[in-house]
């Protein structure tokens, strides 16, 4: 059966489920199921070996095998309706080869010995058939086994533990409260993720990883039927590395702003978080539309991530720099050449960009890549400039580099892994500085909450970004919502607009549960972190005028 196949399980079918880009890996199963252990790591030690075994014999000169059990639950509302509720398993291995100098892979469900050992066998056989038109052979950065190791995602509560029931009533409590305070409509999900992932190469690595992620998120809708208007309002939650503590919405990590918004940090209150967006939406449909112009922008970390992510993580992924991949939204305008000069200015001095496979709860957190490598964290942009790409085992020589940044990931088990976004975050400034104080001395600006609506060019350059909320200042003070608000700018002249960064109290992460690359597609998770920070003189566009 096809990993991909988006099913049917309840109400909400599979269009509604693909018209939504949420990808269903695996097969239905109950939720019992989900907590059942198929093998543990000596068992999957056994498994590791018979593969490396039979790819040695056959002329492999590198292998890894990854054994993959990738599990997910998804839990679908509106108002008071339960529309559907995913259960998928995943389960299989993956096995990747280098021989005569070129890559092979080959997948299988199969986890027999027999079903193992002839999966590795046909990968070396595709290494072998790809080295007849290999112009170059493959130059891997070598990589010290490490042994037999564990890491997990330092959960307090496991979310598959928790009862279906439980979750549903939540989501209840969450579409009923924002109804009582002026929602029309309300749609409410929750996403759990567990990758059960066992790495074993021939560098001599056997690696057991428990990694789980999770994302609470609703969309609320306000409507005025006598002038035909309506306004949404979602969510301002975050996906994170974490279990279904992050549900528990501990007052300790909640952060207060300007005109009563709350931030959340490594947790979430979800109930309380719908009451303000019912508010907030019907509160939008009275909102002065901004009148276009230069701005300076206060962005909230919630907002500020999506940019992160579009003009900083995507174009600095190498193989989008050579060309290599053009998938979702093209290569890149941060060629090696703005690298090798050593002193181009992505940003101004007051933007220092890191790349972090080890950040405490965010999505991309783990203990080692796809290829073995342990996470690490690397400049990307240094006091402005840039310094540095995202780059794996076989790119990395391309830098003159010796050692893998430890990016590789792959979706599934019988997904190639290649390089993908780690967390990539701004860090925060060095000088004490809150919100509201950053606020004071902004003359004309627009402070602006969560995401919206995007857009961004082929080569991750010109772009334009919405957000949830918007508020105007005056003067150093909020005085207002706006609506209909957008700005645009190119990813240079906009992190050289960075004027100041809030001080580390104020740091929070903004996270993509399901973000895409390559073709065949495939999805991964990653966290931004930030302050929040202003840019100045940016030009914002009114979204509502009509022509």
């Amino acid at each position: 059966m096809d990993r991909r196949k988006f099913m049917q399980l309840s109400g909400l079918g599979m269009g509604a489920l693909v018209g939504a880009g949420i990808p269903i890996i695996g097969n239905a199963t109950t939720p019992e199921h989900l907590l059942e252990t198929p093998a543990d790591a000596a068992q999957k030690k056994l498994m590791s070996d018979i593969a490396l075994n039979a790819a040695r014999s056959k002329g492999a000169t590198y292998t890894d095998v990854r054994i993959g059990r990738y599990l997910q639950q998804f839990l679908f509302t509106r108002e008071t309706k339960v529309q559907n509720i995913v259960n998928a398993e995943s389960y299989g291995v993956g096995i990747r080869v280098i021989a005569n100098g070129t890559w092979g892979f080959s997948a299988t469900s199969d986890v027999s010995k027999e079903g193992i050992a002839k999966c590795a066998e046909t990968a070396v056989a595709i290494a072998k058939a790809n080295a007849k038109i290999q112009t170059e052979p493959v130059i891997l950065a070598p990589q010290k086994g490490v042994g037999e190791v564990t890491w997990k995602t330092p959960i307090v509560k496991n979310a598959f533990e928790i009862p279906i029931q439980e979750k549903i009533d939540l989501l209840m409590k969450v579409n009923g409260e924002a109804m009582k305070n002026g929602a029309g409509f309300v749609t409410s999900n929750l996403f759990f993720v567990n990758e059960q992932k066992y790495f074993a190469s021939s560098d001599g690595s056997y690696i057991d990883q428990d990694i789980h992620r999770i994302w609470p998120t609703f969309t609320v809708t306000a409507v005025d039927k006598a002038a035909g208007k309506f306004k949404t309002r979602d969510a301002i939650s975050s996906p994170m590395g974490m279990g279904y503590e992050y549900l528990d919405g501990l007052a300790s990590e909640k952060i207060a702003g300007p005109n009563g918004l709350v931030g959340y940090r490594n947790s979430y209150d979800m109930v309380e978080d719908a009451i303000m967006a019912a508010k907030q939406a019907k509160e939008k449909m009275t909102a002065k539309s901004v009148p276009a112009g230069k701005y300076d922008l206060v962005l909230d970390p919630n907002h500020l991530g999506l940019t992160i992510h579009e003009s900083v993580g995507h174009p600095l992924e190498l193989d989008r720099v050579l060309g290599y991949e053009a998938n979702y939204a093209g290569t890149s305008f941060a060629t090696l050449d703005k690298w090798k000069a050593g002193n181009f200015n992505y940003g101004s001095k007051n933007v220092t960009i890191v790349a972090d496979k080890t950040q405490p709860h965010a999505l991309g957190t783990v203990g080692y890549d796809d290829e073995g490598v342990p996470s690490k964290q690397w400049n990307l942009i240094k006091d402005g400039v840039l310094v540095n790409y995202q780059a794996i085992r076989d790119q990395v020589n391309i830098l003159g580099e010796k050692e893998s940044h430890g990016c590789c990931y792959a979706d599934n088990w019988d997904s190639v892994q290649f390089q993908r976004m780690p967390n990539v975050s701004l860090l925060p400034g060095k000088d004490k500085l809150s919100v509201l104080d950053m606020i004071k001395g902004v003359e004309k600006g627009i402070y602006i909450v969560g995401r919206g609506s995007y857009s961004i060019d082929q080569q991750r350059y010109n772009f334009q970004f919405g957000g949830q909320l918007f508020y105007e200042i005056k003067n150093g003070e909020v005085v207002g919502m706006l609506d209909d608000v957008a700005y645009q700018s190119n990813t240079q002249e906009f992190w050289n607009s960075c004027v100041q960064v809030c001080d580390k109290d104020d740091y929070r992460t903004f996270g993509s549960f399901f973000d895409g690359k390559g073709q065949p597609s495939q999805v991964s998770a990653v966290s931004h972190g930030s302050s929040t920070t202003r840019f100045n003189g940016v030009n914002v566009i009114n979204t509502g005028r009509k022509i």
